[in-house]
């Protein structure tokens, strides 16, 4: 089951910080399909989520991580800061580098959402070239930055998305 728009409100109106692991395998990169966002309804973005008071953000990522996707992985290079604004949201994303230690993929649940109403859909590996073949409106804002989904591990510094 889907959420609705009205669900993503408790993420409106405030700064919210998050953190994303980059998992490569086999030219490819771990991505989840998230319904009701973006412009085109759905969005393929890295596993990760908020960080909670008080957690560090390495501790994040491994608690969202797991959460997300049923693996344990270990936190390896911070890579690059990504910001997101719009007339309702505000996201500062902390990108790193990830390695998976052990775990078996399942596409997992979202504790902010009851089990009826996730907007996690889908969790696959996504070859590079298919992300380079997608709609740019269907993947995180991050892939616009690169010439090549695969230069995402070579980004360094602050990239700022407005709209």
């Amino acid at each position: 089951m889907l959420a609705s728009s009205q669900d993503l409100s408790m993420f409106s109106g405030k700064v919210r910080v998050r953190v994303c692991g980059l998992l490569e395998m086999d030219d490819s990169l771990l991505m989840i399909k998230h319904s009701s966002i973006g412009s085109k309804g759905h969005l393929w973005v890295p596993p990760g989520g908020g960080v909670d008071f008080g957690e560090s953000a390495e501790q994040a990522l491994k608690r969202e991580f797991l959460e997300e996707t049923g693996l344990n992985i270990e936190v390896q290079e911070f890579l690059f800061v990504f910001e997101l604004i719009n007339d309702r949201h505000h996201a500062i994303e902390l990108f790193y580098s990830v390695k998976q230690l052990d775990g078996d993929l399942r596409l997992g649940e979202d504790p902010e959402f009851d089990r009826s109403n996730q907007i996690m859909e889908e969790i696959t590996f996504l070859s590079y070239e298919k992300i380079d073949e997608m709609d740019p409106a269907l993947l995180h804002g991050i892939f616009s930055e690169v010439n090549s989904p695969e230069n995402v591990f070579g980004l360094r510094g602050l990239f700022s998305f407005k709209h």
